[in-house]
């Protein structure tokens, strides 16, 4: 038995290491928005999209990966995947404008396909028992790695140019990969000869790319859209979000397998992990925005490196929290987590509301949702990932995946929206109120975890 742990763990140590330089390049662009706003001349609603279509990416890319690691092995369809992931973050560093910039970010959304990948080589080449604490570290490591890029972004930045924000985590994204590459045993490819749903994947994007550039639209800064064009944009997100579902029951290998969701376990994991991120996605948007606003109103005047500092202790605790998850889930159960990171979520936003006129108030606040947003999705993540069958890891753990970057990537849209609505049409900057209903609207969002696991009470969930 000892034998087969030792290189189970050195393979968990090596995807630590990508992960580790994955998430420094998925971070730089949160304490950057400001700047990027503008060096860039672009909108609040436009500026949340930077960082939103690396979500929506992976978001359709994550069940697909999932299925081809199953299929063709873990590591192979993994180092693909880093191969995408270098191509994007070299286009993006070598942006001339915001066109070039989202197609890169795009590219670059491949990296959350990594995360199920791993969970198939944890499952691989460590026993059951050890997975839940496996799956912890490698999410621990990912955003471990977010503390790196959120604290380096802006040095770099100022010493270099934006552009680098993005080349620096690239060159070494490349050489991790080339590591794992060397360094990762070999998985077997599995029996599974099913096919790849690519219209899934393509419905399931082309919805959250338009109901995101929706909300750019109708939010606009020049007073939003007419009431034709906003209809007309309901009408296209209504039809592609119907598409997709009438593919994912008809297709003969969805991409997200709907009908695990019939599965009150996985269900309620859903639901649950999409409005907990949503509430850090709302969060993790405004809070850049508000240390950025001048100082000779309500904001604070932070620059670049000044926003990452003030972020960087809620950074640690996300990656405290990771690791903390797995553990937590296996000791209390996950319905005992999601309830008090839910009470600790939606008391600070509502309290934040009311009390944001300090630095460290805010600081505060980012570090107990963080702790609590990281300890409640691990613990579901992890709690699912070892509750099913082997062979359905994968697919389950992609299932939630993805609902946990779609909700990020729509609360962080929302409060894009929010805040854009609540602008001054000559200054462009948001009011202070704007930010109050922001805060109050994630405080709100997040208590409806409550709601979720009192429905769910009586019905056996475990998950």
């Amino acid at each position: 038995m000892t034998v087969r742990l030792r290189p189970g763990w050195v393979s968990v140590g090596a995807l630590g290491v990508l992960a580790l330089a994955l998430g420094a390049l998925q971070s730089v662009v949160e304490p950057a928005l400001p700047l990027l706003q503008r060096e860039l001349g672009i909108s609040t609603a436009e500026a949340a999209l930077i960082g939103n279509v690396l979500l929506v990416t992976g978001a359709a890319v994550t069940p697909v990966a999932g299925r081809l690691g199953d299929r063709y092995g873990g590591k192979r369809v993994l180092v693909g995947l880093m191969a995408v992931v270098s191509l994007g973050g070299l286009m993006a560093g070598l942006a001339p404008g915001l066109p070039v910039l989202l197609l890169g970010q795009v590219l670059q959304g491949v990296m959350v396909g990594a995360l199920p990948l791993s969970f198939i080589l944890v499952r691989e080449h460590l026993t059951a028992g050890q997975s839940q604490a496996a799956i912890g570290v490698v999410v621990a490591f990912f955003t471990g790695g977010g503390t790196v890029g959120m604290a380096g972004a802006g040095p770099v930045a100022e010493a270099l140019s934006w552009q680098w924000m993005f080349l620096l985590p690239t060159i070494v994204v490349i050489a991790a990969t080339a590591t794992v590459a060397r360094l990762l045993p070999d998985d077997p490819p599995g029996r599974s000869q099913e096919g790849i749903d690519w219209a899934g994947a393509v419905l399931l994007s082309g919805t959250l790319l338009a109901f995101m550039a929706g909300l750019v639209t109708v939010t606009g800064d020049d007073g939003g859209a007419p009431p034709l064009v906003t209809g007309a944009i309901g009408a296209v997100v209504a039809a592609l979000a119907t598409g997709w579902v009438v593919v994912e029951r008809r297709v003969a290998s969805p991409m997200v397998d709907l009908r695990m969701l019939a599965k009150p376990a996985m269900w309620s994991a859903c639901v649950l992990t999409f409005v907990m991120t949503a509430s850090s996605g709302m969060v993790l948007f405004l809070l850049p925005q508000l240390f950025a606003v001048s100082a000779d109103g309500y904001g604070f005047g932070a620059g670049t490196t000044g926003i990452g500092l003030l972020l960087l202790p809620g950074a640690v605790a996300g990656a405290v929290s990771d690791s903390v998850g797995g553990i937590a889930a296996r000791r209390l159960g996950p319905r005992a987590v999601v309830v008090v990171g839910t009470v600790v979520t939606a008391a600070t936003m509502i309290a934040l509301a009311s009390l944001h006129s300090a630095q460290w108030q805010l600081v505060v606040a980012k570090v107990l949702t963080a702790f609590a947003a990281g300890v409640g999705t691990t613990a579901l993540l992890a709690g699912t990932a070892t509750a099913i069958r082997s062979e359905d890891i994968g697919i389950a753990t992609s299932l939630l995946v993805v609902t946990r970057v779609i909700g990020v990537a729509l609360g962080a849209q929302v409060a894009g929206a929010i805040l854009g609505a609540g602008a001054d049409p000559v200054t462009g900057r948001p009011a202070e109120s704007a930010f109050v209903t922001g805060f109050a609207v994630a405080g709100l969002v997040a208590a409806l975890s409550l709601l979720v696991v009192r429905v769910t009470k009586d019905k056996g969930v475990q998950a």
